[in-house]
């Protein structure tokens, strides 16, 4: 009976793990001096680089299919640069339907949210 406790209970934080681990934001960015459009993904939790910025998406929102399609996510985003300290550029909520709300301000790059979505 212990036994069985035991592995309810590992099962149940594994089972959790995953969920969590699964919510990816799809995302977009634009490096403005060579006109490039990236599209990658940003697991929650782990940093991602693009060009010297290292996003880490904290949270990802989605509404359900019944309302109006939005999606949002709390991002944190560094600028990195070999001998210096890391830069906080962005702290805080971008929305899919409205990039210009909360934007990055950045004079090389633009980065904005597409989607929630399941890895």
């Amino acid at each position: 009976m212990r036994a069985f406790g035991l592995m309810l209970a590992l099962a149940m934080t594994a089972w959790s793990a995953t969920a969590a681990a699964e919510i990816v934001v799809s995302m977009q960015a634009l490096d403005k001096v060579t006109a490039r459009v990236s599209a990658f993904t940003a697991p929650i939790g782990k940093p991602v680089r693009f060009g010297t910025l290292e996003i880490v998406a904290r949270a990802c929102q989605k509404r359900p299919p019944e309302e109006t399609p939005e999606s949002a996510a709390f991002l944190e985003i560094r600028e990195l640069r070999f001998g210096e300290q890391p830069k906080a550029l962005f702290s805080g909520w971008m929305f899919a339907s409205s990039p210009a709300l909360n934007p990055l301000q950045h004079p090389v790059y633009d980065v904005w949210i597409k989607d929630c979505v399941n890895s």
